[in-house]
């Protein structure tokens, strides 16, 4: 995407490509004969640490998440269920359940509760402002500058609490600038490459002129440049903020204000972090590139590495515009671009481990081993601050308490914020990650099995 814009040379590019290809090759012949049974995953004991009232829920609510027809329609039947109950009711309903699932709280005091009890498992938060934008959903500066605020506030609440030594955020920047000028950007970008340093004297307030946009777009365009200065920042020192990567349309554009970020930022440590989609055929390529850049522009690089969560929308619109799937055929595929990327990623960590920092941001539990064995064969510390792993709150919870007790550093994506302001973030994840949801049955189990053990020792003690 936008690294494929600011290649330092063809030659270097098909080198980095070319080292991509056999660097995939050698992980699909090179899988771990034997697993460590600490992280074989299959210990429901993780679950002993919860509530009965939150093993109840989480059973119930992994129970209807397993039902595709509710996943996939979750939207319009949470609609529905507005509608026939009333705000008030609706968030009677919501609140003790879905809610409380996946949402830290709505304050910064339910907040601070739900991070404490996170922090005595030893799960670090990275929390998430649920903001963010698709085109045709642009409301104007006002709006951004609100947001921009909100994400403030996010880094202030992430650095002021005692939740985590090393403090991570998330952040959208289809939040601060719209989906329409970065779409734009991007078909730009892909004919005439902007100089990161002209995106960087942006940031810094000088009124710069970008080529192929009009007066007012080049006016959002500084408007929200400086947004995610002023975030950047109020950030460095003092908590890493995470840019997620969104649709191939608006990627590279994204990837382009991200690398300039970093080049401001980054200097001395990885503050500014960009996400990795490996899902996506040309992920492997983008990530070379993007190391390759860091080292020639003199930036640390802190990558979060995902599969990727706009599957669907991709390919559907792929074929809808008669142009190649940017999507991997299979999944296995995608199993070998992961960890194909995970190597790349660990074996310059272990020779710069200052440089380079990344989260393996993984529910697969063969990613979450292969990395820890990796780690293990390169010397790299299971808590030293270059590595470490990320699930979603609600989620995965018998591979992110384990990974903690085995002294890895494992943050959980947490949003939070009302019902109402976290109602569309909720159903987009939910469709977004559907497959992960519906594929829960073994987190489903070992809770079961947690169910019936206190059940067995209520009734032998009876």
């Amino acid at each position: 995407m936008m690294c494929a814009h600011l290649r330092p040379s063809i030659p270097q590019l098909l080198s980095l490509r070319l080292l991509g290809t056999v660097a995939s090759r050698s992980v699909a012949a090179k899988q771990p004969d034997l697993l460590s049974a600490t992280l074989a995953f299959e210990d429901p004991s993780a679950f002993r640490v919860k509530t009965w009232g939150e093993l109840l829920r989480a059973l119930g609510v992994f129970r209807l998440c397993s039902f595709p027809v509710l996943v996939n329609n979750c939207g319009k039947l949470m609609s529905i269920a507005r509608t026939l109950l009333g705000r008030r009711g609706f968030s009677l309903l919501l609140r003790p359940t879905v809610y409380a699932q996946f949402v830290a709280g709505e304050d910064e005091g339910e907040i601070s509760q739900s991070m404490e009890k996170m922090s005595q498992l030893g799960l670090r938060p990275m929390l998430a402002v649920p903001i963010e934008e698709d085109l045709g959903e642009s409301t104007g500066e006002k709006r951004y500058d609100d947001n921009m605020e909100a994400m403030l506030e996010c880094v202030r609440m992430s650095h002021s609490n005692a939740w985590s030594t090393d403090p991570m955020m998330q952040l959208k920047i289809t939040a601060l600038l719209s989906p329409e000028l970065c779409v734009k950007l991007t078909t730009l970008i892909a004919r005439q490459p902007y100089d990161l340093n002209l995106l960087v004297r942006a940031m810094n307030g000088e009124a710069i002129s970008f080529p192929g946009l009009d007066e007012s777009e080049v006016a959002h365009f500084l408007c929200g440049l400086q947004r995610l200065n002023k975030i950047a920042e109020a950030s460095v020192n003092k908590v890493r903020v995470l840019v997620d990567a969104e649709y191939t349309y608006m990627n590279p554009a994204l990837s382009l204000v991200t690398m300039a970020m970093m080049r401001k930022f980054n200097k001395d440590g990885a503050w500014i972090w960009n996400t990795y989609q490996c899902y996506l055929k040309e992920s492997r390529s983008l990530l070379l590139e993007a190391l390759q850049l860091a080292k020639m522009e003199g930036f640390c690089l802190g990558v979060k590495l995902v599969r990727g969560a706009y599957m669907d929308k991709e390919s559907k619109l792929a074929e809808k515009e008669g142009r190649p799937d940017p999507i991997h055929r299979c999944w296995e595929d995608t199993n070998v671009s992961y960890n194909g990327s995970l190597d790349v990623m660990l074996d310059h960590i272990s020779q710069k481990p200052e440089r380079y920092r990344i989260i393996v941001a993984s529910h697969n539990e063969e990613s979450v081993r292969h990395a820890a064995k990796r780690m293990e064969e390169l010397g790299i510390d299971k808590d030293g601050g270059s590595v470490c792993f990320g699930q979603l709150l609600g989620m995965c919870d018998h591979v992110s308490l384990t990974l903690a007790k085995e002294g890895y550093a494992v943050y959980k994506s947490v949003p939070y914020g009302s019902v109402d302001d976290t109602l569309p973030y909720l159903v987009r994840r939910a469709q977004e990650n559907r497959t992960v949801l519906q594929g829960i049955r073994k987190e489903r189990d070992l809770l079961r099995k947690e169910l019936y053990r206190r059940l067995r020792l209520r009734k032998a003690s009876s």
